[in-house]
């Protein structure tokens, strides 16, 4: 079986969020992955991302996380997701979701932030489908997915690629809340752990958020990486 692929957006600034989330995302994974970076200084060296740099983008993905379909060669499935997640499930689990008719699957979040800022100061903003885009397992097969070629998410505002608008509304399928649960917006569930939390406003590896839900989680994956690393 081919490993499953997973593309994780990686921003110069918060490089242990990404290791953390792939080092969880592996442990829990049942079934034999891939994992790989998205890396805005990679692409713009090689030509596939060109846009003018965006002062309201938050991370160095806030684009570049549309071009999963191209780099996955239009076929099969690959999964993006943000860096400031923490993986307690199975992505193997996602396999039941992966219906061909849908181009694109996520949780189809009402998110409305009451916080004026976020991370390390970001502002935070409001907008349809907040959030939709931070985790998106890709139908790569399906002509609108398709249609997402580097010239496109070169080109198109951020409306268009976030609001998911490049597919029709009966093409985007609903993930469970669990694969996306929003630290700080959702109740912690009275058992078990959700299957993937996302910081969203902020986590443990900023000086003024180490007090959220699943710090304790977050901080001890992120030294048994520290300590593999060292290991190294």
């Amino acid at each position: 079986m081919a490993p499953f692929r997973v593309f994780i957006g990686w921003d110069s600034r918060e490089d242990i969020a990404y290791q953390v989330a792939r080092r969880s995302l592996i442990r829990h994974a049942s079934i034999p992955v891939e994992v790989a970076p998205i890396k805005l200084g990679e692409l713009v060296a090689q030509g596939l991302y060109t846009r003018q740099v965006d002062p309201l983008a938050s991370t160095e993905f806030t684009y570049s996380r549309f071009l999963v379909p191209h780099l996955a060669g239009y076929t099969g499935w690959a999964l993006f997701v943000d860096c400031d997640f923490i993986f307690f499930g199975d992505v193997a689990e996602l396999r039941r979701h992966m219906d061909p008719k849908y181009a694109v699957l996520c949780v189809q979040h009402d998110y409305r932030p009451k916080e004026t800022s976020k991370m390390d100061g970001v502002p935070q903003s409001a907008y349809p489908r907040k959030n939709w885009s931070s985790f998106m397992l890709f139908n790569c097969d399906h002509p609108s997915t398709r249609a997402l070629t580097p010239e496109v998410v070169n080109r198109e505002s951020g409306a268009y690629l976030h609001r998911m608008q490049w597919a029709r509304d009966e093409e985007i399928g609903a993930l469970p809340t669990g694969w996306n649960w929003l630290e700080g917006w959702y109740e912690k569930p009275a058992a078990g752990y959700p299957q993937a939390v996302h910081h969203t406003r902020g986590g443990p590896w900023f000086e003024n958020w180490q007090h959220v839900d699943y710090a304790r989680e977050w901080l001890e994956e992120a030294a048994a990486w520290k300590a593999e690393a060292g290991a190294a």
